[in-house]
């Protein structure tokens, strides 16, 4: 540190060292998309610690399950629900996904004529025309490349966080450890405490998710075969698949069901529409913030306001990751305020 005596050298240091906090923040802004993927692999690690150390602590022969093992079973059981859901479900999503696909060009066609009816499109044109007329003159095979290298680099992420989550499943112990050594001896008790707060609570969001998934993904298929409607294995999964996306997922998983829909009839889409509506509303207003607020412990306001700073952020992977960030600033704040009072 330079001294206050020396004014030249009293400058060069601090612009050095805003220097290195530019270059320091542009590198962290460079390598982000791997660090949501690292804290994605931590929220994971952390929600499924809990269910690794009770199938641990169950003794064969009075012996405790080794933790790798543990990992293992729970790894294997996650497969093992998804393979089952896929043997009941893949045959008839198969059949209805290459029925929808190929009813796609006419309820295309229908949604032109609809719209030239109504004054909003001149005239009609076909697929490869509407793909070549694209912004910036993309063309197919551009397009196609940049599809596949995005489900190449998705997939890949998600290859990363499984097997980055089984590590720090692993050991976690010592990773936290690591982390405590960095703070004075009389402040880890409380960072102990602080640690077992966001395992329970990121742990609760996690159970949470998947119960907000699974019972949009039920109720849908429910008023999807009362009404008749098609597709409805392939729209149903879409909107489960939605639910995990704040905000906008509910919004984007309708827009197909809503299509097949007047792709019938006029009044099924209507009815199809007021349904995902009715069912949105429900689920942004009652289910999602009370379900939240008990498994969390968060509120409402602080949900939406969450959800919002996150998408604003990181766009959609910030508001899948807001609810359980919040949490752990919550247990955070709320540990140094009573540190503090």
């Amino acid at each position: 540190m330079p001294s206050r005596d020396d004014p030249r050298a009293l400058i060069a240091w601090t612009v050095a060292v805003v220097a290195a906090a530019v270059a320091f923040a542009w590198a962290l802004f460079l390598v982000r998309q791997v660090l949501v993927l690292i804290y994605v692999s931590v929220l994971l690690a952390i929600g499924f610690s809990p269910l690794v150390r009770l199938i641990e602590r169950q003794g064969i022969v009075r012996t405790r399950v080794p933790r790798w093992l543990a990992i293992l079973i729970v790894y294997l059981a996650i497969l093992g629900v998804v393979a089952a859901i896929a043997i009941a479900i893949v045959p008839p999503f198969v059949t209805q996904a290459r029925a929808f696909a190929t009813h796609v060009p006419e309820l295309f066609q229908q949604t032109q004529r609809w719209l030239i009816a109504r004054g909003i499109l001149s005239q009609q044109r076909s697929f490869g025309e509407i793909v070549q007329q694209g912004p910036s003159g993309s063309d197919v095979v551009g397009t196609v490349f940049t599809t596949f290298w995005g489900l190449f680099g998705g997939m890949l992420g998600v290859f990363s966080v499984v097997i980055l989550t089984f590590y720090l499943l692993v050991d976690p112990d010592s990773v936290f450890r690591s982390i405590v050594r960095l703070f004075p001896v009389e402040r880890r008790a409380t960072l102990y405490e602080v640690s077992r707060q966001i395992t329970i609570k990121v742990s609760a969001w996690l159970v949470g998710q998947i119960m907000l998934s699974a019972i949009i993904g039920t109720t849908s298929m429910i008023w999807m075969v009362a009404l008749g409607l098609p597709y409805f294995y392939v729209l149903a999964l879409i909107a489960a698949v939605g639910e995990l996306i704040p905000m906008v997922g509910p919004i984007l998983a309708a827009i197909p069901g809503i299509a097949v829909a007047f792709g019938s009839s006029w009044k099924l889409g209507v009815v199809v529409a007021g349904l995902y509506l009715a069912q949105q509303q429900l689920e942004a207003n009652i289910l999602v913030p009370k379900l939240m607020e008990r498994q969390v412990g968060l509120t409402p306001v602080s949900i939406m306001v969450a959800l919002l700073l996150g998408g604003a952020l990181l766009g959609i992977p910030g508001a899948v990751l807001a609810v359980p960030t919040a949490a752990i600033l919550q247990v955070v704040v709320q540990e140094l305020v009573v540190e503090e009072g």
